[in-house]
């Protein structure tokens, strides 16, 4: 099997002292199960880069699991757990920095104070730009009071990977039917929801440079573009945007393959946002990294397309053709 160059992005670690906040991220998983997702969360070496290997992919950007300090209550806490964390991860990358890259964990629960960590990260330790799991204890971050980190974030030139967690409320349809509410559907709608919350509340008519990555195939929104477009011109509810609402999507909003392995999906989502706005991912340690790359390496796509998805638009996103 050929084994093209691959670089991924949604690929996560477990930084020290971080096993209590992702509790919440695996307190349903079967016990076994999570005892190895955590022994594969803290490995950066043997076990993490032979699967690299075999699968092909030279590369991968590293992230925090979830939640992390995104469901911290105490702001100062979170300010100073982010800085650790991303400091750790600096440390991690130092000792492969031919093979990893890292997004920045950040404290969204003060805005100011995430633009700061994120600049410290990108200017200081290289991060590539950041990964934020969901929104943080109920706030989302189409708050005006968010505009200070979009600014930010513009100016640095760096992405924002919008990754899921739990609904912070769960609806009454939900009830009675829990292996609804987290990966199987309920985080898709989650994170599908608040990207839409930014782009209906105008983030990037007033940032449009922004770059927001969604995993999981987008969490299925390429494919709804088209009715975005035509009953938003019908129930436009006060809301006013500069561009359909289709348009953002391929330009601000890029997804990528991460934990759906499926040919016509993958066809689709390329359809609905282009060959330049679907990049390669896994989900490791929790989707299996040779399944992927077998994934992608037989997707029905001419070589020009599967280079892009699999490390030219990442190359150009986080310009890495300088760092290799």
């Amino acid at each position: 099997m050929s084994r093209i160059r691959k670089i991924a992005l949604e690929e996560h670690f477990s930084g020290v002292g971080f096993g209590d906040y992702s509790k919440a991220f695996v307190s349903l998983i079967d016990p076994q199960v999570a005892a190895d997702l955590t022994r594969r969360l803290t490995d950066f070496d043997d076990v993490r880069l032979k699967e690299m290997d075999a699968a092909g992919i030279d590369y991968v950007i590293l992230s925090q699991t979830g939640p992390g300090v995104q469901v911290e209550q105490d702001v100062q806490l979170a300010i100073k757990r982010a800085k650790e964390n991303n400091d750790f991860l600096a440390q991690q990358i130092a000792r492969h920095p031919t093979r990893f890259g890292g997004f920045a964990h950040l404290p969204m629960q003060d805005p100011l104070a995430a633009a700061n960590e994120l600049e410290r990260a990108v200017k200081e330790l290289g991060m590539k730009g950041s990964l934020v799991n969901g929104h943080t204890n109920g706030v989302y971050y189409d708050d005006p009071a968010y505009d200070v980190f979009w600014e930010r974030m513009q100016a640095l030139d760096v992405p924002m990977y919008l990754h899921p967690f739990n609904m912070f409320d769960s609806p009454h349809m939900f009830s009675r039917h829990p292996e609804l509410t987290g990966a199987t559907w309920g985080w898709g709608v989650e994170t599908g929801t608040h990207a839409l919350r930014l782009l209906f509340g105008g983030v990037f008519d007033r940032f449009p440079n922004l770059k927001l990555i969604i995993g999981h195939m987008g969490e299925g929104l390429p494919f709804l573009r088209w009715r975005f477009d035509s009953r938003f011109a019908v129930y436009p509810q006060g809301v006013t945007l500069k561009r359909k609402p289709s348009e953002y999507f391929g330009s601000n909003i890029i997804i990528t393959t991460s934990g759906v392995c499926s040919h016509p999906a993958l066809m689709g989502a390329i359809g609905e946002m282009g060959p330049e706005g679907v990049l390669f991912s896994v989900d490791y340690p929790y989707e299996d990294t040779a399944t992927a790359a077998t994934f992608i390496e037989t997707a029905p796509m001419d070589e020009k397309t599967r280079a892009l998805v699999c490390h030219g638009n990442a190359e150009r996103l986080f310009k890495l053709n300088g760092d290799k």
